[in-house]
C-alpha cells in the first residue's frame, strides 16, 4: 500500500489524537511508530503555547524562586517522574545551578535530612496525589521551603500545597492505551529544561563557565582554553633579541614549533617562524646567519589571552592563515604558545 501524502499525515495524526483523547480503542497494527512522536509533539506545542499565555507568570515567578533562593534547590518524584526529576536536577547542575535530586519513596526514611530551612522543592507528579510527594509536605511547611509543582492537575493536594503550579497537562499520552506516561513526562522533561535554560540566562551564564563544568569528553575538548593546550615551560621556545642565527635555529629545531618566541625579561618584544627564516636566506643568502633575533624578528606578531576558547584560536589561526599564536597574560607576561596541530588534534566543529 503506498504510504499517504504529508497532508494525509497530518490529518491521520489529528484524528489519532482525537481518538485517544476520547479513549477510543485503536488497533495497535494500525498506528505508525510517527504517529506516536507527533501526539508527544502536539503535547509540547501545547506547553509552547501556555508558556506564551497562561502560564507565563507562574513561570517567571519559578525562575525568579529558583534564581533567588536562599537555601539549596531540590527537584523530587518517584516513578518516571523520578527519571525526569533526576535529570531536570542535572541539568540545572550543568547549566550553574545547584541543584540536588531526592528520591520521594527514600526522603521518608531519612533523606529528608537533605532538605533545611529555606530550600526550594521543586516536585514532579502528574496526578499530584502521589502518596509519596504528599506525605513530604508537612515537613516542607515545616520548614518553611517553597514549593513548585509541576502538575497535570491544577486542583491536586500537591497543586493546592504549592506556592507556584506549572502546568505540564496534554490531551492525551502517546500510548494508545492512554495509559503509559509518554506525552506528559516528555512535557516535564521540556518544560524543566525551560526553567533550567531561562534560570541560566538571566544569570549571564556563558560558555565560559560552562566550559569549567564540563571539562570531560568530545563537549570538553570542544569548550577547553587555550591555556590547557599551550605549550609552556621548557616547551616554550624563546630566545633574546642579542641571540645569534644558529642559535636560534638551534632552539626553533629543538621546540618543533616552526617559530621562536623573542623575549626581554618574560615580555614579548617579536617572534620567529619558519617563514621569516625562508625569507631571509632568500633575501641575504650565506650571511643570513650574520643575523641576530631581533634585526629579523616580526616585532608585532599576533597575541592571545590564555582565558580564550579553544574554538575562538582555531578561527583566528585560520582567518589569518598562521600556524601559531602567543599566549600573554594581561599583566604582559608570556606564557606559552597554542599551535595550530594541537587545535586540530580537539576536531573542532
Amino acid at each position: 500500500m503506498a504510504l499517504p501524502e504529508p497532508e494525509e499525515l497530518s490529518s491521520a495524526s489529528i484524528d489519532l489524537v482525537r481518538a485517544m483523547s476520547s479513549k477510543v480503542a485503536i488497533p495497535s497494527d494500525s498506528l505508525r511508530p510517527s504517529e506516536f512522536v507527533r501526539v508527544e509533539a502536539a503535547a509540547l506545542n501545547e506547553l509552547a503555547l501556555r508558556l506564551d499565555g497562561t502560564m507565563s507568570g507562574p513561570f517567571a515567578e519559578a525562575t525568579e524562586l529558583l534564581l533567588q533562593s536562599p537555601g539549596r534547590i531540590v527537584v523530587t518524584g518517584i516513578g518516571k517522574s523520578g527519571i525526569i526529576a533526576r535529570k531536570i536536577a542535572a541539568t540545572l547542575r550543568s547549566t550553574g545551578t545547584q541543584a540536588h535530586f531526592l528520591h520521594a519513596a527514600e526522603a521518608i526514611h531519612g533523606d529528608l535530612g537533605m532538605l533545611g530551612s529555606g530550600d526550594t522543592v521543586l516536585a514532579l507528579s502528574y496526578s499530584g496525589e502521589t502518596e509519596e510527594l504528599l506525605r513530604l509536605l508537612p515537613t516542607l511547611k515545616r520548614l518553611n521551603a517553597k514549593l513548585i509543582a509541576i502538575s497535570g492537575c491544577g486542583t491536586s493536594a500537591l497543586v493546592q500545597a504549592s506556592d507556584i503550579f506549572l502546568d505540564c497537562s496534554v490531551s492525551t499520552e502517546a500510548c494508545p492505551l492512554n495509559l503509559a506516561p509518554t506525552a506528559s513526562t516528555t512535557v516535564m522533561l521540556a518544560l524543566g529544561d525551560a526553567l533550567a535554560l531561562e534560570v541560566s540566562r538571566l544569570r549571564g551564564w556563558k560558555a565560559e563557565d560552562f566550559a569549567d563544568l564540563h571539562p570531560g569528553g568530545r563537549l570538553g575538548r570542544r569548550l577547553a582554553r587555550v591555556r590547557e593546550l599551550m605549550h609552556a615551560g621548557d616547551a616554550l621556545p624563546q630566545v633574546a633579541g642579542a641571540t645569534p642565527m644558529p642559535q636560534v635555529i638551534y632552539e626553533m629545531s629543538r621546540k618543533k614549533l616552526g617559530m621562536t618566541t623573542v623575549l626581554e625579561e618574560n615580555r614579548l618584544v617579536g617572534m620567529i617562524s619558519d617563514g621569516d627564516l625562508r625569507r631571509l636566506l632568500e633575501r641575504d643568502g650565506s650571511r643570513a646567519l650574520e643575523h641576530t633575533a631581533g634585526e629579523i624578528m616580526n616585532p608585532r606578531p599576533l597575541t592571545i589571552d590564555g582565558g580564550v576558547m579553544a574554538s575562538s584560536a582555531l578561527a583566528l589561526m585560520e582567518e589569518r592563515k598562521i600556524t601559531s599564536l602567543i599566549v600573554v597574560a594581561r599583566d604582559g607576561q608570556v606564557e606559552g604558545v597554542v599551535h595550530l596541530h594541537d587545535l586540530w588534534a580537539l576536531q573542532l566543529p
